[in-house]
């Protein structure tokens, strides 16, 4: 019996997402100075942040 072409190639989950999850976005706020973790306690409405802050 044969697999159906609709499981994918096992390659697939290392493809480059393009959209942060709200606790990575955090993460990249705080990596550019943006956010403050006693200042900052809404995490809703998040300004948007670029994928690919090294």
């Amino acid at each position: 019996m044969t697999r159906h072409r609709s499981f994918g190639k096992s390659n697939a989950g290392g493809k480059k997402r393009n959209v942060l999850k709200r606790f990575e976005r955090v993460d990249v706020l705080r990596k550019l100075g943006k956010w403050k973790d006693g200042e900052n306690r809404r995490v809703t409405n998040l300004p948007k942040t670029p994928t690919n802050v090294a």
